[in-house]
């Protein structure tokens, strides 16, 4: 349902843009977000927008990253500008769809994608 790609090895400094499409049976994408997940912590929040485009971020990557979407191809954004090293995690995306008109909406995942970052 969500297929994330983008992720890859930069030096530190560096930019990446991660993408995450949505397929499927899809009649509305409310709130669509990135999380990421360093090796032996716990899964953060790093970025969410609203089906209004409001954006939020965690307060690490403000100034640095930028969330955005593009309605017509069910896709979510995560340009990632001035990499750390400490923002070295595997990346997932994350959506709430409504797949029919009436029906509930349902939180979906995308499969990841590796993000490194050298010093």
């Amino acid at each position: 349902q969500l297929q994330a790609s983008g992720g890859g090895l930069v030096q530190a400094g560096g930019s990446l843009r991660l993408s995450c499409a949505a397929s499927g049976s899809i009649y509305a994408i409310n709130t669509m977000n990135w999380y990421r997940q360093a090796p032996g912590k716990q899964r953060e929040l790093v970025a969410t927008i609203t089906s209004d485009d409001d954006t939020d971020y965690t307060d690490s990557v403000k100034g640095r990253f930028t969330i955005s979407r593009h309605n017509a191809k069910n896709t979510v954004y995560l340009q990632m500008n001035s990499l750390k090293p400490e923002d070295t995690a595997v990346y997932y995306c994350n959506a709430v769809i409504r797949e029919q008109r009436y029906s509930d909406a349902s939180q979906y995942w995308g499969q990841g994608t590796q993000v490194t970052v050298s010093s």
